[in-house]
């Protein structure tokens, strides 16, 4: 299964839909809290200039937030890319 990253901060609801979704799918990840401005310059940088949470990478692919992880399902598309 490819490595999964996910940016948070603890009371983002869209944060906490990305994660219950990778726990449904069985996925692992890791999180990292963009509380400290280094780690949030870090994934403003990786994230091409996006500064929301949460920013989901799977191996090499920056998906985006939530929404762009959720369209990804809907179109049959995402276990391909955790599987990779």
């Amino acid at each position: 299964m490819a490595k999964i990253e996910i940016y948070t901060t603890p009371t983002c609801p869209y944060c906490h839909a990305a994660k219950s979704l990778l726990v449904q799918k069985g996925a692992d990840y890791e999180e990292i809290t963009v509380l400290d401005p280094s780690l949030r310059a870090q994934m403003t940088q990786r994230a091409n200039g996006r500064r929301t949470v949460p920013q989901i990478f799977i191996g090499q692919t920056h998906v985006g937030g939530y929404d762009d992880m959720a369209a990804l399902e809907r179109e049959g598309r995402l276990d391909k890319l955790l599987a990779s």
